[in-house]
């Protein structure tokens, strides 16, 4: 069928996605595609590949396209290109950096380890200062135990890295949150919950679910949006989870759950996570 389209218009695929796709979101997902079921292993490649230089990736598909990419006649479709290929390799790379994150343990002798913990509590608690390092305090925040460290095992350094990003850029919502987990009927364990959510954000990401997000957005796939979809997702949560009114923390899994899949609906309609824009 691809034969019969270049022999009738001249043209290859990329090509004819690149000139009848105009919303950017809609061209490279046509464009990803097209690359990851070309018969060439080459180009199938540039779509899961580290490292890759767009510019040669561009003039290696022109190669074995037989496109003339010098060409002035082909320079609009060299633009769209490059920039289909920008968010592809992006967020290819943001999953691979996102999962060093992850598989780093938090380590109680790493000073920068302990820095960041230390933060989160006098981010969210600047009253109330910490007596000792091991201490049943920290459950006031909403860790398990005396020593948040072993509530890092699931996510590594990436749940603790990811509550520090919402605590220092959205303070006060922070802490707005953080009384809401108090409530004496419909409390949570904030800390706990915010690593839940951190799984949840690398579920979404790591099985494509973020494309969406980034690919129709104006935004890059960079660490640091990857962290504002967290944000998005524990300050929606934290109201998700009011509204169902739970008799008690033993339905958390089964709200979760239901936000969860609400989550991917809005992805999948809406496609960008715009609602925390509006805080």
């Amino acid at each position: 069928m691809k034969s019969i389209y270049r022999w009738l218009t001249g043209t290859c695929e990329l090509q004819r996605i690149c000139k009848s796709c105009n919303e950017t979101g809609d061209r490279t997902t046509a464009v990803e595609k097209s690359l990851g079921t070309s018969k060439t292993e080459s180009l199938r490649k540039i779509t899961t590949s580290l490292g890759i230089n767009v510019n040669d990736a561009v003039q290696h598909i022109a190669v074995v396209k037989k496109i003339n990419h010098e060409s002035s006649i082909n320079s609009e479709f060299i633009c769209s290109l490059s920039k289909c290929l920008v968010q592809i390799c992006t967020y290819s790379q943001l999953k691979d950096h996102v999962e060093t994150i992850r598989s780093t343990t938090y380590d109680s002798n790493n000073k920068q380890h302990e820095t960041m913990l230390m933060k989160l509590w006098d981010l969210l608690c600047p009253d109330n200062q910490l007596e000792q390092r091991i201490s049943p305090q920290w459950t006031e925040i909403g860790f398990q135990g005396s020593n948040p460290e072993t509530d890092f095992r699931g996510m590594g350094l990436l749940g603790l890295e990811q509550l520090v990003y919402f605590t220092e850029n959205y303070t006060q919502v922070a802490r707005k949150i953080l009384s809401h987990s108090h409530h004496p009927t419909y409390g949570y364990s904030m800390a706990i919950v915010g690593i839940h959510l951190t799984n949840m954000a690398y579920s979404l990401l790591v099985s494509n679910a973020l494309k969406p997000h980034f690919y129709y957005s104006n935004v890059s796939a960079t660490l640091d949006e990857f962290h504002k979809v967290y944000c998005y997702l524990i300050v929606e949560f934290d109201s998700f989870w009011r509204s169902e009114k739970p008799e008690n923390i033993l339905i958390f899994n089964e709200i979760k759950e239901k936000f969860r899949l609400k989550t991917l609906q809005k992805l999948k309609t809406l496609r960008v996570l715009r609602s925390f824009e509006l805080m």
